[in-house]
């Protein structure tokens, strides 16, 4: 069992996202630890790019903060490599094709592992598309985490019996955002996925209160939040620290009871 999946193996899972290097690196780092320190059982690590066409105004805002503190690649795997002095949990990195193929796909892969990253997510590259990084992946032991979605459809049973570490189900169409309500049919989508695969389900686009992250949480096998979070750091900037704590801990607790 990957890293990635032994983090679902005893309960449900929270997974928080930050753009990293908002609104610096060395906020990164605490807010990562104090993530960590909360309960998150998988951090994502948003990547900064200058056209994130998955990303509502929040990530976006935050992408060009991150870019203006003089985030790069590199950096973050420094950053990275401090990080796991300390913690065990997996990471994921959340990029674009377009960051990874100026890195160099190879080099790029290459790097995650041995600084120490599980996992990638990268909305866009399409199921169909994915050999353009399956193979780089494959080679050096990083998984690429698939998305599905509820226009996925017919596809969804495809796109199941390839996924490795968990499916990335994606609640809502459009960007990534905080949503009032969620209304798509999360339970069927599930339900399907699970009829070709024991890979991990984790719920994400949208999840900002504790009463959507219990409920998604409990027709999955965990949830995602990212816009709720960038949120606390746009709002807060370097002393958001305590704010994300507070909020993981509260969302670890609702995904708990789920």
């Amino acid at each position: 069992m990957s890293r990635i999946q032994d983090a679902f193996a005893k309960e449900k899972a929270f997974i928080p996202f930050i753009t990293g290097g908002d609104p610096d690196l060395e906020s990164s780092y605490e807010l990562i630890k104090t993530m960590a320190q909360n309960g998150a059982d998988l951090i994502e690590i948003g990547i900064p790019f200058s056209d994130p066409i998955a990303e509502g105004p929040v990530i976006q805002e935050a992408d060009l903060r991150a870019l203006q503190a003089g985030t790069t690649t590199d950096k973050l795997f420094d950053l990275v490599i401090r990080l796991r002095k300390e913690i065990d949990i997996p990471f994921i990195f959340m990029t674009y094709m377009n960051p990874i193929y100026v890195y160099g796909t190879e080099r790029f892969m290459k790097r995650c592992a041995e600084v120490g990253i599980d996992g990638v997510i990268v909305p866009d590259v399409p199921f169909e598309e994915k050999a353009e990084l399956s193979g780089a992946c494959k080679a050096h032991g990083i998984e690429l985490i698939s998305m599905i979605a509820p226009t996925s459809k017919e596809r969804i049973e495809t796109i199941a019996k390839e996924a490795e570490g968990f499916i990335y189900c994606v609640s809502s169409l459009g960007v990534t955002g905080v949503r009032t309500e969620i209304t798509t049919d999360i339970g069927s989508m599930v339900k399907h996925v699970k009829t070709v695969t024991d890979t991990p389900v984790a719920v994400g686009f949208g999840i900002s209160t504790t009463e959507q992250a219990k409920k998604m949480a409990s027709l999955s096998d965990g949830a995602i939040v990212g816009s709720a979070i960038v949120k606390l750091v746009a709002k807060y900037g370097k002393g958001a620290v305590p704010y994300v704590a507070d909020y993981v801990k509260d969302m670890k607790d609702a995904v708990r009871q789920a």
